[in-house]
């Protein structure tokens, strides 16, 4: 079996003005598509028999292993499907009981913890990803460089923000720090959020080959 690209979890237009449908057509039908494109490609052949092996597998293998294309291209296909579902049209109304009780005792208040990943994000030099990610039983904000994932050191990811140009030229042109406020006040999906505290929003993520 070859990995395929999951359907966005909601529709095209539904997230409005934070992230049109044309970003959308771009973002999802032709940047993850070729991720995941390149990455079957890789694998056909590969030296190492990958078929059969979950994405997480091939991302942990190439990480190893030093194939930086693998690996690169298998983490985007992760780390977008794990994006889409982080997000909702409206957003879910506010965090878990548990969650909130975390996010309290480690930023002080929601607005402190979006106000960490928002300038986390907006300082990140280049390309990369902005995380909120669960760490020895506390939680930190963080981010990766290019297609650097958690997947790949052990972290358990919460949330993530792609803060790669493609995500958000379209809408926002060059003004990254626009587009954060716009996704982190707006249509962020708590409730996969909560999840993913337990583990269980996580797999949603993966998938097999």
């Amino acid at each position: 079996m070859a990995f395929i690209l999951p359907d966005l979890p909601f529709a095209k237009d539904a997230l409005g003005d934070n992230m049109s449908a044309e970003t959308l057509d771009y973002h999802h039908g032709k940047h993850h598509k070729a991720y995941v494109d390149k990455t079957n490609g890789m694998i056909d052949g590969h030296s190492h028999d990958l078929s059969g092996a979950s994405l997480s597998e091939v991302i942990k293998h190439a990480h190893k292993n030093g194939e930086k294309g693998l690996f690169n291209n298998s983490a985007q296909i992760w780390n977008h499907s794990f994006f889409w579902l982080g997000l909702a049209s409206e957003g879910s109304t506010k965090p878990s009981d548990k969650l909130q009780s975390m996010i309290d005792s480690d930023f002080g208040s929601t607005d402190k913890l979006l106000e960490a990943l928002q300038t986390e994000s907006a300082n990140h030099f280049a390309s990369g990803w902005g995380w909120l990610i669960l760490n020895n039983g506390k939680l930190e904000v963080t981010s990766l460089h290019d297609a650097d994932t958690p997947v790949a050191h052990g972290m358990t990811p919460l949330f993530t923000v792609d803060v790669w140009e493609h995500a958000y030229y379209i809408d926002y042109r060059n003004a990254r720090p626009d587009y954060l406020k716009s996704v982190l006040n707006n249509i962020v999906n708590w409730d996969f959020v909560s999840e993913n505290l337990d583990g269980n929003g996580i797999a949603r993520a993966d998938q097999d080959g």
